[in-house]
Order: C-alpha cells, then structure tokens, then sequence
C-alpha cells in the first residue's frame, strides 16, 4: 500500500522556468525569537515545481483551477518508458512507445528526469510537439504528464498547451518519476483551489497497482 511521492520540494534553489517570478519564502514571526508562533510567507509563480495547468493558462476564455475535473486527478495511470528519445515527442514517435489501449492518464518518463540533479534550469529538455498533443488528446486521454517544468519546447510554447487543454486534457508538469519504473500505478494529484487561478501546485503520488488491496 505504500505510495511514492512524485513531488518536486518547494525549496530556495530549485529549477524555477526561465523568466517567471523568483521564489520567495521568509519568516514572517518566530517563536525562537520571541513570537507566539512561527509564521511563514511565500511568493511565487503558480506553475511552481510539480504543478497543474489550468485551461486559461493558454486558452482565452476559458476555466480557472478549480474547473479541473477531480475524477482526471485521481485514478489509473501508465508511467511511459520514453528514456531512449533524443528528441521532442511528435505523434509518429507515439506509436513506439507501450501505451495499453484506453489508458486515459499518461506520465511520460523521460531524459528530463535527470535534470533535477541539476542546480538551475535547463532550456534543452525534451517536450511534445503540437501534432503529439493533438494526437493525445483524439485518443481520449485525459491527463499527460511530464517530467520537467512543460510539455511544450521553450522556445514555442503555445500551441502545444492550445492542442492538450483546449482538447480537454490536464497537463501535469514537473514531476519527478527517478524513482518509478514504467508500468500501470494508482495516481493522485491534486492541485491548490486557487479561485480563479491558471494554475496551481500540487502534490501528486503514484501506487503499484499491485499493491493496492
């Protein structure tokens, strides 16, 4: 029954996406120096370490966070063998990699699972292509995860958020599958209620399915 945390630490340090606000986290009263509590502030963007997009984050007019249907957040998910790839993942690749049919949420393991060893971020790491989103989003998946901070290129990232969230799949960026192994596990991710938000942290945690009793 033991679930693995697939959350990246909110610490100071960590790879933050390059241009988005720094990360702040201070003390705002301490006990140790005489106050009645300890007391904590933070400021940072929403898409922090291991978070979840919502469709207005790419997609004028559309759903804050809280939009986000609960029942893609929660359920079976196929962790994706993809740490051959040397390339962004475009819809021809798809059909190299073992996907059962009908699986509805996908976290792809890849090369990028390696740079969170690293101190800052990293441009170069591995993301799909618009025709790999759309082609996702036709078979009826629900959830695509990925094991850096986008599932889109740096250097274009709009029209492979517009193919997954106007095709009505939740994004999941930043999660750190080091530890998982490909294959079927029980997944749980669920971001902040921030009203309003276009997207938001979340812890988020797989299960061996085989476990599960």
């Amino acid at each position: 029954m033991a679930w693995t945390d697939i959350t990246v630490p909110i610490r100071p340090g960590m790879p933050l996406f390059e241009g988005d606000p720094p990360l702040v986290i201070a003390r705002v009263s301490d006990m140790a120096e005489g106050g009645v509590c300890t007391l904590g502030r933070i400021e940072a963007t929403l898409h922090l370490g291991t978070h979840i997009d919502a469709p207005c984050h790419f997609v004028p007019g559309a759903g804050g966070i809280e939009e986000t249907p609960l029942d893609c957040l929660v359920g079976p998910a196929w962790v994706v063998e993809a740490r051959t790839i040397d390339r962004h993942i475009d819809a021809a690749m798809l059909d190299q990699f073992e996907i059962p049919p009908g699986a509805q949420r996908l976290l792809f393991k890849t090369p990028n699972s390696e740079l969170w060893a690293q101190p800052g971020f990293t441009r170069d790491y591995l993301a799909f292509t618009e025709d790999a989103a759309e082609a996702l989003a036709a078979r009826g998946v629900r959830l695509v995860g990925i094991d850096y901070l986008s599932v889109a290129p740096f250097d274009d990232p709009a029209p492979v958020h517009r193919a997954f969230l106007g095709g009505g799949v939740v994004v999941l960026e930043g999660i750190d599958l080091r530890g998982v192994e490909p294959g079927e596990y029980d997944l749980i991710c669920l971001p902040l209620l921030i009203e309003g938000a276009d997207g938001a942290p979340c812890r988020a945690l797989l299960r061996d399915r085989d476990d599960a009793g």
